[in-house]
Order: C-alpha cells, then sequence, then structure tokens
C-alpha cells in the first residue's frame, strides 16, 4: 500500500529534523539540505542531500531513505530477490528499459538544480540507467518526485507494508516492535 501523501513539498531541515534523521541513521546527518518526504507518523523519512559534502566530497546520493522501518522493509525485498527479479525484467522489457533512463535523467535533473559537481556528472543512484541496484535509493527517488517517475523506486513502494502504522520510526529498536 502507498502513503498517502506522496510526493509532498520539501521543507528546510530544521533542529528537531536533523535531530531526528541523526537518530534514524544512527550518526550526524551531512549535506542535508530539506526533509524531501516525512512519514505518515510525522518524522523525516527522506533527505533531500546536497550534491556536495561540507567537507567537499561529491555524494552522488540525492534522495537518502532515513526510516529505519522504510528501510528494513526495503531491506527485506532486497535480501528476497526482488532486485534480481526486476534486472531480469529490465534485461527483457524495452518500455520499462526506456521508463527506467528517463528516470535516471529525471534524478540527475534534480540534483542537477542543486549544484554542479563535475565528478558525478551522470552519476545518478540505485544503478539507474541500466541496473538495478539499491531498492533504499529508488525508494527515496520515487517517494521524493512522485509516482510515474522512477517505475522500480514505485513498485518497490508498492510491496512495502505499511511501515508507520506503529508510531514514530526514530530507532530500529521501535522499528522491530
Amino acid at each position: 500500500m502507498k502513503p498517502e501523501s506522496w510526493p509532498q513539498t520539501p521543507e528546510p531541515v530544521g533542529e528537531a529534523d536533523a535531530e531526528a534523521v541523526s537518530a534514524q541513521i544512527g550518526r550526524p546527518i551531512r549535506g542535508a539540505r530539506a526533509v524531501a518526504w516525512r512519514c505518515p507518523c510525522g518524522r523525516p523519512a527522506v533527505i533531500e542531500t546536497e550534491p556536495r559534502l561540507p567537507d567537499g566530497t561529491p555524494f552522488p546520493t540525492t534522495y537518502y531513505l532515513t526510516c529505519p522501518r522504510a528501510c528494513s522493509a526495503v531491506g527485506r525485498l532486497e535480501g528476497g530477490g526482488a532486485m534480481r527479479e526486476m534486472n531480469e525484467r529490465l534485461e527483457e522489457d524495452e518500455e520499462l528499459a526506456t521508463d527506467y533512463r528517463l528516470s535516471h535523467h529525471d534524478y540527475l535533473g534534480r540534483r542537477a538544480r542543486l549544484g554542479d559537481v563535475p565528478e558525478i556528472d551522470g552519476i545518478s543512484a540505485g544503478g539507474m540507467p541500466d541496473r538495478v541496484k539499491c531498492l533504499h535509493a529508488l525508494a527515496g527517488h520515487a517517494l521524493a518526485a512522485g509516482p510515474g517517475v522512477n517505475p522500480f523506486g514505485d513498485e518497490t513502494i508498492d510491496r512495502l507494508p505499511e511501515w508507520w502504522r506503529h508510531g514514530n520510526c526514530a530507532t530500529d529498536q521501535e522499528a522491530d516492535r
């Protein structure tokens, strides 16, 4: 089931959001520009990251999935062979391959609006455009961009349980309850 509020307008990362994301990922956040999507529980779930981190490191992952419950559910999909099956379909289905290539260009365009980093020019995330490598990145892109932009991101979200039903998702321990 898809979250009802998808996509959302990005919001600047405030102090409370930075603290929540740091708790979610277990370390201080770096280069966070905006909350690209909030979990229905109200916490940040996808962070839009600057293409260059504060220390100068190029960072191609513009949309970073942070919600531990969503991340765990995506990990279970990956562990269950979803990427293998998606890669097989990508090789066989020209229309799907075209749509996935378009999602790669969408990702690059969104990042280009945040800044130019020549070192990562043409590099998106999640294996785009030729393979499916990271469903976390694809789901983050899909939640930030909205339905119909990233076919494998949309499919990943469609396959997830309603991870937000049991309250806040600030820690892995809460996510396991």
